[in-house]
């Protein structure tokens, strides 16, 4: 067992601890075990825990005949809005927005709810009622909270996206579920670049004629001002209820449109800001998104806890490296949430922010969206800040929650994820479809249902896309696609995507493993593996960009090779290294291996609109055409 690279002080206080004393467990391991073997009484502790307010009810889980038919709370009714509107006092700051020129606004509790009355009632008078799909096309900033504050107040179904998706890829999402209402952009900024949307809002409007209604951001204030004053009022709803719809990157086809209870993604989110992050009222909490990523409605669930949340729209490293440390130290942040992308730039970049940067206010450091390697794992506390809860976070949009992060308790260990969320039952089957051995790869699976599964896929006959996304690996056993191991320690180790593992020469690897060593070479931006057929079997080609300025010569391909032979292991070296000029993206900034696969496999690409890229592509279909 490595040294931690942290270590909690005195942890007595946290929700953890009392859970684990009020129960006489010794042990996270052995809370754990109980939160999975005990659903029903857990999440109904968790309910409680939280202060969710609403009727509970006394059916907290049923089975069902398998994982999807499998019920919570399902004799209950709440409303989420109410939830995320009761915690805060009426002076205290609710929302910091911050926009990449540097304007910046502060809505208080007070503010909030008012402006949330105000929109239900504008809501209600354009015709909105339960049941209504209402959608954003939109910055990341507080008119979109309040828009679905308003929407969920009344049980209509919210669904967001980003105004850097094209007209095309908005009616791919948006389309398909036929909404009432949209919420668009005038304009962002991103990178020192300012976009004019407006252009693109009437042919929205045009690929989408189930709107009857628009309203602009710019014409939010006065959409809502005739209703200043009314009360808020928020309808009980049963807790399957459907309150978000969220889209699948649309790498592997049409993106799939996800059915979620809002209360379930509600008490999911709640739940691990309290018992995984230990967030308390009236602290700090950062997460870099749009509103195109689940991280975005995580984020805004942190209002149930009495949190104020800073949102940021624009470019993470504009006009400096150091902007989302500059946030981190002016708002005074008690929680940084940032990908694992940016991490691993910021450290090229040579950002050392605890030279730079007063950080005594953040208590917590996050990461998602991709695998958080080991050397970013050291940067993190060699540079950012020694004393802090580094919580590597893994899960998705398909359940707008994690299934491992952060146990404030534990000790943080280099590269592995601390462990599994209570009531996650998180587990690595092998090929054999057996819980795998300590350090043994496999497939990370859900073996026991949780509140935020999907409801379904809209318009998914007899959950056949269902089934097939998530069952086929195990049957009744969630399968969601990464590829893992179990340690020692009683962390994950995660190595990338599943779907996107290199077969090389019979042997699974994931990607991860590759790009953690690759990409320490000073010429290399950034780097993509993927599996080729070839002769009769596989291949792994590796594609390399080049920082401008630099060169990639035969001894830079040679020592290459040689450290990922020394570091890894003979199975990584790449059978071809090529130079790219770019590397496909999806717009929350994750690499599309499977897009690349596909071409160099000649078969046709898989939803190149969820791009954020797409001229990448043209670079490999002209090589592999």
């Amino acid at each position: 067992m490595s040294t931690p690279l942290w270590q909690p002080r005195d942890t007595s206080g946290t929700a953890v601890a009392r859970l684990q004393a009020d129960l006489d467990l010794n042990s996270y391991a052995e809370l754990h075990k109980w939160s999975i073997e005990n659903p029903g009484l857990f999440w109904s502790r968790a309910w409680d825990d939280c202060q969710i307010i609403g009727n509970k009810g006394s059916d907290f889980y049923s089975p069902g005949k398998d994982f999807i038919s499998s019920r919570f709370f399902s004799d209950a009714t709440l409303n989420v809005a109410e939830n995320l509107l009761s915690k805060g006092r009426d002076g205290d700051t609710a929302i910091v927005s911050i926009l990449e020129d540097g304007t910046r606004t502060e809505t208080t509790w007070g503010q909030l709810r008012a402006q949330v009355g105000a929109t239900t009632a504008a809501m209600k008078s354009a015709g909105i009622v339960k049941g209504d799909c209402v959608v954003a096309w939109v910055p990341n900033v507080t008119e979109t909270i309040i828009y679905a504050l308003g929407a969920l107040s009344i049980g209509a179904i919210v669904s967001t996206a980003s105004p850097d998706f094209a007209p095309g890829a908005v009616q791919d999402r948006f389309g398909q579920i036929e909404p009432t209402m949209l919420l668009a952009a005038d304009s962002y900024q991103y990178n020192g670049k300012f976009f004019d949307c407006t252009p693109k809002i009437a042919e929205i409007e045009s690929l989408i004629p189930s709107l009857t209604k628009t309203i602009r951001i710019s014409e939010f204030a006065s959409w809502i001002a005739p209703f200043m004053g009314a009360p808020l009022e928020f309808t009980p709803l049963p807790f399957d209820h459907p309150g978000f719809i969220l889209f699948s990157s649309g790498t592997t086809g049409k993106p799939k449109c996800i059915i979620h209870s809002g209360a379930g993604a509600m008490l999911k989110a709640a739940t691990e800001l309290l018992y995984q992050l230990e967030l308390h009222a009236t602290e700090k909490i950062f997460y870099f998104t749009t509103c195109g990523w689940m991280m975005w409605n995580w984020l805004t669930m942190a209002l149930g806890r009495g949190a104020t949340i800073v949102l940021f729209d624009g470019a993470p490293m504009f006009p400096t490296p150091s902007r989302v440390f500059d946030i981190a130290q002016n708002e005074k942040l008690d929680f940084l949430g940032l990908s694992a992308k940016f991490i691993d730039s910021a450290h090229k970049e040579g950002v050392v922010p605890a030279q730079t940067h007063d950080l005594s206010s953040v208590k917590t450091i996050a990461s998602t969206g991709s695998v958080l390697s080991p050397e970013s794992f050291s940067y993190v506390y060699d540079s950012i800040k020694r004393d802090v809860h580094l919580v590597s976070m893994s899960g998705g949009t398909d359940i707008c929650g994690s299934f491992l992060s952060g146990v404030p308790t534990q000790p943080v260990y280099r590269g592995e994820l601390q462990g599994a969320c209570l009531g996650m039952a998180t587990d690595v089957f092998n090929a054999q479809g057996k819980s795998a051995a300590i350090d043994e790869k496999g497939e990370l699976v859900c073996t026991v249902p949780f509140p935020s599964k999907p409801l379904g896929f809209w318009a998914d006959t007899n959950n056949e896309r269902y089934l097939a996304s998530y069952f086929e690996g195990f049957k009744g056993v969630w399968t969601h696609g990464d590829f893992a191991a179990k340690s020692v320690t009683g962390g994950f180790t995660l190595f990338g995507r599943s779907d996107a593992t290199l077969n090389s020469k019979g042997v699974r690897i994931g990607t991860s493993e590759i790009y953690r060593v690759v990409e320490l070479f000073p010429e290399v931006q950034e780097a993509m593996a993927v599996s080729q057929d070839w002769e009769g079997d596989t291949r792994v080609i590796l594609f390399v960009v080049i920082k401008p300025g630099m060169s990639f010569t035969p001894d830079t391909q040679k020592a290459i090779k040689d450290a990922l032979r020394n570091q890894a292991s003979p199975r990584h070296v790449p059978d071809l290294i090529m130079v790219a000029p770019a590397l496909p993206r999806t717009k929350s900034n994750k690499l599309v291996e499977l897009a690349v696969t596909d071409i160099v496999n000649g078969r046709e690409v898989r939803n190149s609109d969820s791009l954020a890229n797409p001229e990448a592509l043209v670079w490999f279909n002209n090589l592999y055409a």
